[in-house]
Order: C-alpha cells, then sequence, then structure tokens
C-alpha cells in the first residue's frame, strides 16, 4: 500500500531561489582559512641570506675579496687586516683602481653593523663598486 502525494504529474515544482546555503558555508570555511593564514605572513622572518639562485656574473680575471670571518676578523685575500687598515689594503690590492669591483663575502653568523662598516670604510677610500658574494643554491650547506 503506497499513497501518492502527487498531483497526478510527475515532476517536481520548480524552485526559483537561489538556495545560498552552500554559498555560504564556502565563504565561512575560506574566511576562517584566511583568518589563520593571515598572521602566519606577518611573522617575523629569520633571515639567513647566504643563498642566491641568480646567475653568478662573470669575474674578473683577478678578483678582490674582502671577506668577513664570523669572529669579526677582516681578510684582504689572505692577508688579515684591520679597520684602520681596511682602505690602504684594498688600494694596494687593487693597484689603486677605484673603479674595480670588491668583492664582500661575510659568514652568516656576522652581524650586519659590521657588515655596513666595511662598506663605510670602502666608500671612504673610493670604492663605490661593492659586490655581495653568496653560496649559490646548489652548493649550499
Amino acid at each position: 500500500m503506497a499513497i501518492n502525494l502527487s498531483d497526478g504529474s510527475e515532476d517536481l515544482p520548480v524552485a526559483h531561489e537561489i538556495n545560498v546555503t552552500p554559498f555560504i558555508d564556502v565563504m565561512l570555511v575560506l574566511l576562517i582559512i584566511f583568518m589563520v593564514a593571515a598572521p602566519l605572513a606577518t611573522v617575523d622572518v629569520k633571515v639567513d641570506l647566504p643563498v642566491s639562485n641568480a646567475a653568478p656574473a662573470p669575474k674578473p680575471d683577478r678578483p678582490v675579496f674582502l671577506s668577513i670571518q664570523d669572529d669579526g676578523r677582516m681578510l684582504v685575500g689572505e692577508a688579515v687586516v684591520t679597520e684602520a687598515t681596511l682602505g690602504a689594503s684594498i688600494e694596494k690590492a687593487t693597484s689603486g683602481d677605484r673603479d674595480q669591483r670588491v668583492f664582500l663575502r661575510a659568514d652568516k653568523t656576522v652581524q650586519y653593523d659590521t657588515i655596513m662598516q666595511a662598506m663605510n670604510v670602502l666608500r671612504a677610500a673610493g670604492y663605490v663598486h661593492v659586490a655581495l658574494v653568496g653560496a649559490e643554491s646548489g652548493a649550499a650547506q
């Protein structure tokens, strides 16, 4: 025994309203995702700079390297220098050519202030072409 509740036609009545419930559900889920993700995007990021994936520029035949080690020691080529003798040592290494690029390498644990002081000494000595050297992405430790 079955009960037929239809009026004789097999078609269901057409609803002329938009069902927004699924749309509201999706929007609430997206709102929650963005509320969780937004603070994560603004958190201070630890900077670990030495790796670069840029194509390396061609190096000159005799590049002049200024290296700053993790303990703050500065070396021009292989010779240890102080901040006071840095300008004279770079001038000697470049044979007085102030247009020659100086390659600055620094350990990743060196404070930014130490690097800026070295760059200020170079600028005061007349060397404004300074290239920062980083490890290539394939050579990262």
